[in-house]
């Protein structure tokens, strides 16, 4: 039902910067999801990066806490991910997420991925 495609990842040095874009279609009511980002690094569990309520509160894993940034623009139907001071350890496919409870249900959608590299 709901598409979710993202862009703006790559290779980049330490200290570099990246912005990941999140582009949701297939719905008329994107401002109701609640937006999120994860990561996984190879050999690793999936975890959270970031989240953004539909009210805009937002709630950051600790790893990233003061480095990134993520906002989300409705009338787009569109969600980002500033990354500064990029380590490392950041180096992960970086992945999309929609949550909304409608009623009875609970909708729950993934992107595809974007590779995000970091290193020397």
């Amino acid at each position: 039902q709901v598409q979710l495609v993202e862009s703006g990842g790559g290779s980049v040095q330490p200290g570099g910067s990246l912005r990941l874009s999140c582009v949701a279609s297939g719905t008329r009511s994107f401002e109701l999801y609640a937006m999120g980002w994860y990561r996984q690094a190879p050999g690793k569990q999936r975890e959270l990066v970031a989240l953004i309520t539909s009210g805009g509160s937002t709630n950051y894993g600790d790893s990233v806490k003061g480095r990134f940034t993520i906002s989300r623009d409705n009338a787009k139907k569109s969600m980002y991910l500033q990354m500064i001071s990029l380590k490392p350890e950041d180096t992960a496919v970086y992945y999309c997420n929609a949550r909304r409870s409608a009623g009875l249900y609970d909708y729950d959608y993934w992107g595809q991925g974007t590779q995000v590299i970091v290193s020397s």
